[in-house]
């Protein structure tokens, strides 16, 4: 037993620190171990850009067919979300550069080397390893980072797409209580809940930030703990199963947080009337199909 503890306190502080640890500072500005692998996946991306920007041609050929193959896929599975072909190929470029940023970010800290390759510092009178790398996923900076960037272009996007007038009304919509009054009294309490709630989609959208960031942090920090404990226990064979559980959390994690940014795209393109006017197509539709022909 007391060995086991002393293997447990063995392990790098990336297995048991929240945050991410400074390694040195450019002026005030600290660079952290978890900021080192964000920087080796962005690089990692402007070399596979400058591939696919090469030798560019009507028929792909060599690698060239892989990047087609993939943005095709990836188109295709927006559109199902989206329903409209166009909008998923404005949202690829930005939906697509998360979740491969993400799914490489996380898959990175499986590499050997990562949390376990750094230098001993004093720390609470300690001799602790502070790693070189960190995984990024596992730093709440970097989700948190990812997660508003992503509310902010959706506001964006939202704003462009239907115009801020309306956009703005969808949270505040006092619009809608001026435009109630000729119609009735119970036309204005409707018109008057409505400006309540959407009061509430307020509140929905800051949750959104919290919802994507604590999601990808707790998954990637719990299975980095996982990990550390498991390669404390045994080191050969054990590990084995829970690097592929590993690998596949990293996808579904990617999956997941690029998807909800798309629906979050999707919706915000939407305006207040679009599914009351399709209900109305489909209605006025069904009536006339429903007049008998003379």
């Amino acid at each position: 037993m007391a060995k086991r503890t002393e293997n447990l306190k063995a392990l790098p502080m990336s297995f048991a620190a929240l945050a991410a640890e400074p390694l040195f500072h450019i002026g005030n500005f600290p660079v952290t171990n978890s900021m080192i692998n964000a920087w080796i996946a962005t690089g990692f991306f402007v070399v596979i850009a400058f591939i696919a920007s090469r030798r560019k041609s009507i028929v792909p050929r060599g690698i060239h067919n892989i990047f087609e193959a993939v943005v095709e896929a990836g188109v295709g599975e927006m559109e199902k979300v989206t329903n409209n072909k166009k909008k998923a190929l404005a949202f690829f470029p930005f939906v697509a550069t998360i979740f491969f940023f993400i799914l490489v970010s996380n898959w990175m800290g499986l590499i050997p080397g990562t949390g376990t390759i750094g230098f001993n510092q004093l720390i609470h009178g300690e001799m602790e390893l502070v790693p070189l790398f960190r995984p990024a996923g596992a730093d709440l900076n970097f989700t948190l980072a990812i997660a508003v960037l992503s509310l902010v272009v959706v506001q964006a996007v939202g704003i462009k797409a239907t115009g801020i007038t309306n956009y703005v009304s969808k949270f505040v919509n006092i619009r809608g209580i001026f435009r109630a009054i000729p119609k009735g009294p119970m036309a204005v309490v409707v018109a008057v809940i409505e400006f309540f709630v959407g009061l509430i989609e307020i509140i929905s959208e800051a949750a959104k930030v919290l919802s994507l960031s604590l999601r990808l942090f707790g998954n990637v920090f719990a299975g980095e703990i996982l990990m550390g404990v498991m390669l404390s226990l045994v080191s050969v064979f054990l590990p084995i199963p829970f690097i592929f559980l590993e690998i596949l959390v990293g996808v579904i994690q990617a999956t997941v947080f690029a998807m909800l940014v798309l629906v979050f795209l999707t919706v915000a393109t939407e305006s207040h009337g679009e599914h009351e006017e399709e209900h109305k197509e489909k209605e006025g539709g069904s009536e006339k199909h429903l007049e008998p022909s003379h």
